[in-house]
């Protein structure tokens, strides 16, 4: 069944797609575009474009399909569990595999391995599409994650996420030296305007975006840092550290490629929270994988 949400604009917006994003539960910018250009966003009765701007006293109803039936089963992929209760689980991801099946890859991802492993009990607040999936990281970023078995759970770590109070710290080999030991970057993150495939440090359409590095070890050409998001952006620390001048190593995105290594050397090292059900504070830490080791050997 539809689910249907009208709501009347308090204030001005510049464009429509921004204002659902903002003010509609479970909606991302991704995701209020495609309900725009299907049909199913309306302004006083009327179909919109994406990038229509919002008055103070509109009415906008969205109209909200349910997610499309996931065709993936639950694979035997094996997973290395750092750490499992009866509401959520910490993941440490290979490099390379995909979080959630998608358009390309409909099988092999995180989510299949994790459907198999708790045999359908995870939580359903992101659908049946994404089910458990509390935060992501990138396919070829390496390292910890947690999955949400129960709706209880998911809900208190989503709180926590929005009020960037996870500790969730990354080690990356970067290129380029620092002259100061420590810094922080303070840069909005949003489309890149030329590539909208891409992110970009940009003051268009973006959202706050912050983070701290403090750098561990510098070589030649190249430096090994720890890098703790204050704020969670799609691509942030990639973003982050291609607009300082330090892409990290092997991110043919915002950087270049690299022999000996597919995309990016970073890895989640570091994650902890207040246990939505105990409320116990946790930590865990996981040891840097086979390819990053590699790396730090190439370029030391």
């Amino acid at each position: 069944m539809d689910r249907i949400v009208t709501i009347t604009a308090d204030g001005d917006y510049a464009r429509i797609d921004k204002f659902i994003s903002d003010n509609v539960e479970g909606v991302s910018r991704s995701h209020a575009v495609k309900l725009i250009e299907d049909g199913n966003v309306s302004v006083g009765g009327r179909s919109v474009k994406k990038n229509a701007s919002v008055k103070a006293g509109d009415e906008i109803t969205v109209v909200i399909p349910p997610p499309d039936v996931l065709t993936a089963e639950p694979e035997n992929i094996p997973l290395d569990i750092i750490y499992e209760d009866d509401d959520l689980l910490i993941v440490n991801k290979p490099k390379g595999m995909v979080v959630h099946p998608a358009v390309g890859n409909p099988s092999g991802t995180l989510v299949n391995a994790v459907m198999y492993h708790c045999g359908g009990r995870l939580s359903g607040i992101n659908g049946v599409l994404r089910p458990g999936i509390v935060h992501r990281i990138d396919k070829n970023t390496s390292g910890l994650l947690v999955v949400a078995k129960s709706d209880a759970a998911h809900t208190g770590l989503a709180a926590q996420i929005k009020e960037h109070s996870m500790t969730r710290e990354y080690l990356a080999v970067v290129c380029g030296r620092f002259r100061e030991r420590e810094g922080t970057i303070d840069a909005p993150i949003g489309r890149d305007p030329s590539d909208r495939l891409k992110m970009a440090v940009t003051p268009r359409n973006s959202k706050n975006a912050v983070t701290h590095y403090t750098v561990i070890e510098q070589y030649r050409d190249h430096a090994f840092v720890k890098l703790r998001l204050e704020t969670g952006r799609t691509h942030q620390i990639r973003v982050h550290m291609a607009h300082i001048g330090r892409p990290v190593y092997g991110d043919d995105v915002y950087g270049k490629p690299c022999k000996g290594i597919e995309g990016q050397c970073l890895h989640a090292y570091k994650l902890g929270f207040i246990h939505p059900i105990t409320y116990e504070y946790m930590e865990w830490t996981g040891e840097l994988p086979q390819y990053f080791r590699d790396v730090l050997e190439r370029v030391r």
